[in-house]
């Protein structure tokens, strides 16, 4: 507990520095992470020379650069998430399209919502828990470092959001069942070996995902809705609400993990720099 209590004292004072200050943080970490310590950018190019195979090296790298200028501002803007205003939050994400949510908890549905690491997610958290009165429950992979979960998912819940670990999913979606609320997953995250029964074509390759998104909708008839977030500027972002799926029990089986991971694949395929190329996605090959 006392490691945990430094970290977010720590934290907690970084967040304390205005944005122009993080940000220029984050310009002398854009040549740290490129220029000198390369940051996994063996990781990097390579995912994007698989992932695009039609575009010159060239673009490829103009591609790199501008998720290496892109990284280290989403890194300090988590950071700014431990002690950023509400007032704040609503000015930095704006939302369109809002009545994707709102006619469904009209008609006293859940909603399961999908998003992907891509934009600034994590300020999506709070930017969603301020909006509905409504329960937002966040699924999340717990990460191996005890003291960072912690700390993290404390910054998360700092405006309401319910965190849940991913194999609690099912039993707190359920508890939730006959009122309103919102069910966040990050979609696009790699399953462990045993998890990893389903392949589809993902950005030219062969790749695991999940299907738990797909097993809940079905298992509870909420429909499916994802969650866009974009950057307009820099620390400024806007959140779209698109409905996927009205009534999972219509869709064949697999459908709605197509559906949901194509719509992933076209907004990275837009503007690729805002998705986390840095991410080992693709270490699990189908055998």
């Amino acid at each position: 507990m006392r490691n945990v209590s430094i970290l977010s004292f720590f934290i907690y004072l970084l967040s304390l520095l205005p944005f122009r200050v993080l940000y220029a943080l984050s310009d002398l970490g854009y040549v740290l992470l490129y220029h000198i310590i390369g940051y996994r950018k063996a990781v990097v190019f390579k995912n994007l020379r698989n992932a695009f195979p039609e575009k010159s090296e060239d673009e490829r790298r103009q591609i790199a650069r501008r998720f290496y200028r892109f990284l280290p501002d989403l890194l300090v803007e988590a950071i700014k998430m431990r002690s950023i205003s509400a007032d704040q939050v609503e000015k930095r994400m704006m939302m369109y399209q809002t009545e994707e949510l709102e006619r469904h908890f009209r008609a006293g549905k859940g909603v399961i919502a999908v998003t992907a690491h891509y934009g600034n997610w994590e300020l999506g958290i709070h930017r969603i828990s301020l909006f509905t009165e409504h329960p937002a429950l966040i699924i999340y992979k717990p990460l191996n470092n005890k003291s960072f979960d912690t700390v993290y998912n404390g910054i998360r819940s700092r405006f309401g959001a319910i965190m849940v670990p991913m194999k609690l999913t099912l039993r707190k979606i359920i508890a939730y069942r006959h009122q309103p609320h919102i069910s966040v997953f990050v979609a696009d995250q790699t399953p462990g070996r045993s998890d990893s029964h389903y392949f589809i074509n993902f950005l030219n390759q062969k790749t695991p995902v999940y299907t738990g998104v797909e097993k809940i909708a079905r298992a509870t008839g909420f429909p499916v809705v994802f969650c866009h977030i974009d950057r307009v500027k820099r620390g400024h972002y806007c959140c779209k609400f698109t409905t996927l799926v009205e009534e999972p029990a219509t869709v064949p089986v697999h459908g709605i993990t197509d559906i949901h991971n194509k719509f992933t694949e076209d907004i990275i395929r837009r503007k690729p720099e805002l998705w986390l190329w840095s991410h080992r996605r693709w270490k699990t090959k189908a055998t």
